[in-house]
């Protein structure tokens, strides 16, 4: 059995990964290109300014998007890598009517990373995870379920920084 992230780590990733407003964030800059920074409201209207403006700097802060002079907010590119993962975890959701047949996109994407978590932490031998206990997927889903689950894999080894766990503030 290999180790790949402690479970702490697993779940700091997919959390942040798995946010609303961060899926929204990258996925629309993917789709249409560089958003101005005073246009980002208008662009992304179903979020709030204090769910825009946390998502604008997590990206920022895990290196996911940049400024870019005249051209506004646009993906780095591990942000473009990110936006390809969630294509890929959204097809994988699509195809196998998870966690329902019809489901918002960022909702599917949530569900499917919270499906990955059990196998980010631990791989057995054979070099397949464990189904979650929540779900039990049928081979097909199981197998079909590789890709997404290497390519997260392989984004999270490419940006160890977001599966770093925050020290507690110390209590005063």
């Amino acid at each position: 059995m290999t180790t790949l992230f402690t479970p702490a780590e697993a779940r700091n990733a997919v959390e942040l990964l798995a946010s609303r407003s961060l899926i929204r964030l990258v996925t629309e800059i993917d789709d249409n290109g560089a958003i101005p920074t005073r246009r980002l409201a208008g662009t992304l209207p179903d979020l709030s300014s204090h769910q825009l403006r946390r998502a604008t700097e997590t990206a920022r802060a895990h290196g996911l998007v940049r400024v870019a002079p005249g051209a506004g907010l646009e993906l780095a590119e591990s942000g473009t890598e990110l936006a390809d993962l969630y294509d890929a975890v959204a097809r994988w959701g699509r195809r196998h009517a998870y966690p329902a047949p019809v489901c918002e996109f960022s909702s599917r994407i949530r569900h499917v990373l919270d499906l990955l978590v059990p196998s980010l932490a631990t791989e057995r031998a054979d070099g397949l995870s464990r189904p979650s206990a929540r779900c039990l997927l049928s081979d097909e889903a199981e197998g079909d379920l590789a890709r997404p689950r290497a390519l997260l894999i392989q984004w999270l080894a490419d940006n160890p920084q977001v599966t770093q766990v925050s020290e507690p503030e110390p209590v005063a």
